[in-house]
């Protein structure tokens, strides 16, 4: 709706006189002979954003000075307080009243490090302002910038906001000067808020295409060019895009809030595949293995960003296996294995895992590999070395302890029926480093096989043994209920036997 009417009682600030009664003598000194010292330029706004509130208006003035610095690159620009008036200081060319015509702003749309795009919103504020009555001076080497209710020229009905023009008291003032008469400190404290540079947060990483900032809150913030334009509840880092998208720049509306995750969430995927920090990629690899625990950030949901993830942490822990949820739960003897062996079993989800098992198949023979169960399982096969020894080949005690073979399998019922063959064997598997492999049931086979080391007491080898035949008999793995009935079963055999 319009908000500047005509019938409205206005007071002009300077003389405390109803504007109503001075309307006609400024509109005609606005189509007459205005002075120099005294101009009136017409801005053409009747309607303005109602939902801004004067934190906005400050905003737009902080981003126009801070594009300000950048253009000319001055020194930084200053937000101060004296006598009751907030003035936003910068040090470039000074503003003037051909600032206040553009639409479109050639140099801003063309220079991807600004904040400002469209050139349109200092108008905004400075009607945001007055609606708030907010007073406002402008003072460059250009003039002196006030704002006035006051009819079109030609069209006494209309009432539009005017920008009042005088002489500048200094022409060879450096920047320009916006005093603020009327606003709070906390709006000046929000409207600083909205900015990157004036937190404390901790910039953890710069690439080409934007910052990686710590969070200092629950909440993280997503900057464009250092202003904030969107908050996030459950991403791992706050993010300043200093690279530009073409759909960054289609949803950057004018008030640059709101600005949906659709948009810049490309960007900030490519931001994080160019991190190098330490202290980034360690976050990453955390916060990667809390998937099983549901506390995993919305990063690490992205699976291009959980990939570089994943080679990361095979950069920086070399024994590591990702396995998936269901792997976990069904297959714990597997899990038990990685373990005893001296890795660490890592749960992630079940497409980043198959995703892990086609970039294995996908590189180079000599590049290294992310472990997953798959590739875990194929490196142990890889790595079975057996040196069989023929019973002929053994020492006389070994020889005696095996030779109670037979008395053994009849404790238990004798030999599975899916055993074929028992064999002795020097090795196992070509290195051990931290745990020892003592038997081992080849299914595809048929075959059992015990290291020869286990025949260094009855003990020993009747316990490996029963323990492969049950593994044989059962068709389970390790730490299974199935393994373990059937261990409990032939624990009761072989007492009761005891005792007949």
């Amino acid at each position: 709706m319009a908000f500047f009417k005509k019938n409205k009682i206005l007071i002009n600030n300077e003389t405390n006189i109803p504007l109503s009664t001075t309307l006609e003598h400024q509109s005609v000194e606005a189509n007459t002979t205005k002075s120099n010292e005294n101009r009136e330029f017409d801005l053409n706004i009747e309607k303005i954003l109602e939902n801004w509130e004067v934190y906005h208006a400050i905003r737009e003035i902080i981003a126009n000075a801070l594009d300000e610095q950048v253009i000319t690159d001055t020194q930084d620009i200053q937000i101060i307080k004296e006598n009751n008036e907030w003035h936003i200081i910068d040090y470039g060319r000074g503003i003037n009243y051909h600032h206040l015509t553009q639409n479109e702003n050639e140099e801003k749309l063309n220079n991807d490090k600004l904040i400002g795009r469209f050139g349109v919103g200092l108008k905004d504020a400075l009607a945001t302002l007055y609606r708030h009555n907010v007073n406002v001076s402008i003072t460059s080497k250009y003039g002196v910038i006030t704002l006035l209710e006051t009819s079109k020229t030609g069209f006494d009905d209309i009432i539009t906001l005017h920008a009042k023009i005088d002489e500048t008291p200094n022409k060879k003032m450096i920047g320009t000067d916006f005093a603020l008469i009327g606003c709070t400190d906390k709006d000046i404290e929000i409207a600083k808020s909205l900015f990157l540079k004036f937190t404390d947060s901790s910039i953890l990483e710069q690439t080409t295409y934007g910052q990686i900032i710590s969070k200092n809150s629950d909440i993280s913030y997503i900057y464009i060019n250092g202003v904030k334009v969107a908050e996030e509840s459950n991403f791992l880092f706050s993010y300043n895009i200093t690279s530009l998208t073409k759909q960054i720049k289609k949803a950057l509306n004018r008030e640059r809030t709101n600005v949906g995750r659709t948009a810049y969430s490309d960007r900030i995927k490519t931001i994080l595949l160019a991190c190098r920090e330490e202290c980034v990629i360690y976050k990453l690899i955390d916060d990667l293995q809390q998937y099983n625990s549901g506390l995993r950030h919305d990063e690490l949901a992205w699976n291009d960003v959980a990939m570089y993830a994943s080679k990361k942490v095979r950069d920086f822990k070399e024994n590591v296996v990702f396995v998936t949820s269901d792997t976990a739960i069904s297959r714990p003897s597997i899990i038990d294995e990685m373990k005893q062996k001296g890795f660490e079993p890592i749960v992630v989800p079940e497409n980043l895992v198959n995703k892990i098992d086609d970039y294995n198949q996908e590189t180079e023979e000599d590049s290294t590999p992310i472990l997953t169960t798959n590739k875990f399982i194929q490196d142990m096969a890889e790595k079975k070395k057996y040196t069989f020894v023929d019973e002929s080949g053994l020492n006389p005690n070994e020889k005696e302890i095996y030779s109670k073979k037979g008395n053994i399998l009849e404790l238990i019922g004798g030999k599975p029926n899916k055993v074929k063959n028992i064999k002795v064997s020097e090795t196992i598997y070509e290195s051990e480093i931290f745990s020892e492999t003592v038997g081992l049931w080849e299914p595809s086979e048929g075959l059992i096989i015990i290291k020869r080391g286990q025949l260094k007491d009855l003990k020993s080898f009747a316990g490996t043994l029963i323990h492969e035949c049950m593994h044989a008999k059962s068709g389970e793995d390790d730490v299974s209920r199935g393994f373990e009935s059937a261990l409990t079963d032939v624990i009761g055999v072989i007492v009761s036997k005891s005792f007949k």
